[in-house]
């Protein structure tokens, strides 16, 4: 469930993300997190599936991303599953990021949560869609570099 690196151990990945989108850039960003949030993303308790980000008045948001309620508090601690938290990026990049997400097509991607010495971040894709045909050109040319491996192993 979790993989650990140097300091970063990560949390959640979504892997969905680079199959439906062609990713550009990439951004680290630290999430505004409530105490029983950062407790269950350390369970590994999180899902960036349908996720995605958002920059409204001159800040970053990530929506619709799961994080499990913890389970060893009561429910009066307990935080709302997909509610809306603020995304923590330096003025700089949020400026760049407005005019490009502005940009036909182009969409602020959750690509992977991790802990990093102790802090949580998010792995930020700015993704372009695939269309179909897209899709069907990753699947043939992964499965044909799988069949040229066999291949190779066999002689």
């Amino acid at each position: 469930m979790a993989e650990k690196q140097e300091g970063i151990k990560i949390v959640s990945d979504n892997r969905q993300a680079r199959f439906l989108y062609e990713i550009l850039e990439t951004y680290e960003a630290g999430i505004e997190l409530k105490g029983t949030e950062v407790k269950s993303i350390r369970q590994g308790k999180a899902n960036l599936k349908d996720g995605y980000g958002l920059i409204r008045n001159g800040e970053a948001w990530l929506l619709n991303v799961h994080i499990s309620p913890y389970t060893s508090s009561g429910e009066y601690f307990n935080h709302d599953p997909r509610r809306t938290r603020k995304l923590l990026l330096h003025k700089q990049e949020i400026r760049k990021l407005i005019g490009k997400v502005e940009q036909k097509g182009l969409t602020l991607v959750p690509l992977k949560m991790y802990l990093k010495n102790g802090l949580v971040k998010v792995t930020l894709g700015l993704g372009k869609g695939k269309k179909l045909h897209d899709k069907r050109d990753d699947i043939k040319e992964r499965q044909d570099k799988r069949d040229m491996e066999r291949a190779m192993k066999r002689y």
